[in-house]
């Protein structure tokens, strides 16, 4: 008798890939071989991108294209800016990105090649439009004004500038950027896998992405972070410790804990916290960094689960000044590097990926005319 399948595919191996790695035993996330904790905070997110799409750190004549070829992307076509404003009106925030992407595929002028050439250059378009996709929905449905991108500034600083309206302080910037790289890819996870079965066919890079975006939307996958702060919206700062282990003693879910990867401490968090902890003491009203390190010490006294990258970028992103509601989508402006790479490498040694399924419905079952039934 075959073995029962696995439900979900937990620790099926459904591709090789040279992008990124993790030892969930011990905690460590490596991208083409290098540590996370080598990556964050001394590579930027730039740096971080040309690594996934092009295979290597670049030198500083490399990076210079890159960033040349980001600047020339960081531009939306026509058939998206007419789009913009209707689309923000009656879309939530990761409903309007799969549209505004789908949308932008008319827009590319590779839109009909999937050539290895054309693959990196629309990676690159798309990794620098996404920032700019967000941040334009939120001015629109604001009705806002926004700076057009400076070329001059890196992708992290921009973004920071059009969604506050504010030029960044230096460090912000620098903490946003290390919180991209950190986010920039993650092995099989369920969007990369989305994206992964839509290009093994030969599809294009923007309905591959399309189909990451459609599967981040999903509570399971995104959004948790943003479910972080509301959960420290809604409890009291001096009763944090009782109401969770209410809620837990009640069979809810806390979210931002624990991993179907991380044995230990998901390598992320590491960072996260860190950064939590200085942007709260920088803006002078720790409350939320202090309510979220009892939460969990409560949670992994109570349950014995560490915080994953979900639970300290929630914080980190409120600090920055990041509406609540584009958490989800800001982990799309890092994402989109590690998407767009899988493509990349799918495109490159493709087979199409069918799995098999168990047939568990009825037998023998006899055709009867609609009257008799």
């Amino acid at each position: 008798m075959a073995d029962k399948p696995t439900k979900g595919l937990a620790d099926v191996v459904a591709a090789s890939t040279a992008l990124s790695d993790i030892d969930g035993k011990a905690g460590r996330l490596f991208y083409r071989g290098y540590d996370i904790h080598d990556l964050a905070g001394r590579t930027t997110f730039e740096e971080t991108a040309h690594l996934l799409q092009c295979g290597k750190l670049p030198n500083r004549e490399q990076l210079a294209s890159y960033g040349t070829e980001l600047v020339r992307g960081r531009t939306l076509g026509a058939l998206v800016e007419a789009n913009i404003p209707e689309i923000a009106e009656k879309q939530a925030p990761m409903e309007a990105l799969r549209t505004l992407v789908s949308l932008a595929a008319a827009d590319d002028p590779d839109k009909d090649s999937n050539s290895p050439d054309a693959n990196l250059r629309k990676a690159a378009r798309l990794t620098a439009q996404q920032p700019l996709l967000v941040a334009r929905y939120h001015a629109a449905r604001t009705g806002s004004a926004i700076p057009d991108p400076d070329p001059e500034l890196s992708i992290a600083a921009n973004f920071l500038l059009q969604i506050t309206g504010r030029v960044p302080d230096p460090r912000a910037v620098e903490i946003f950027d290390a919180c991209l790289v950190l986010h920039a890819d993650h092995t099989m996870n369920a969007s990369t896998f989305a994206a992964r079965v839509c290009a093994a066919t030969l599809s294009d890079m923007h309905s591959a992405i399309v189909a990451a975006i459609g599967t981040l939307k999903g509570p399971l996958h995104g959004g948790a972070n943003e479910q972080v702060m509301r959960t420290l919206e809604s409890l009291d700062p001096d009763g944090v410790a009782q109401s969770v282990r209410d809620r837990l003693a009640a069979g809810e879910k806390i979210m931002g804990f624990g991993h179907r990867v991380y044995k230990t401490e998901d390598p992320r968090a590491t960072h996260l916290r860190r950064m939590s902890q200085e942007l709260a003491e920088a803006s002078g009203d720790d409350t939320y960094y202090r309510m979220s390190k009892e939460m969990e010490e409560v949670v992994y006294e109570t349950k014995g689960l560490y915080p994953n990258v979900d639970f300290y970028a929630a914080t980190v992103y409120h600090y920055l000044g990041v509406p609540t509601d584009l958490f989800t989508p800001v982990f799309s402006v890092s994402r989109m590097s590690g998407w767009t790479a899988h493509v990349i490498e799918q495109h490159a040694d493709n087979r199409l990926i069918r799995p098999d399924s168990e047939y568990i419905g009825e037998r023998d079952q006899k055709w009867k005319p609609i009257d008799e039934r």
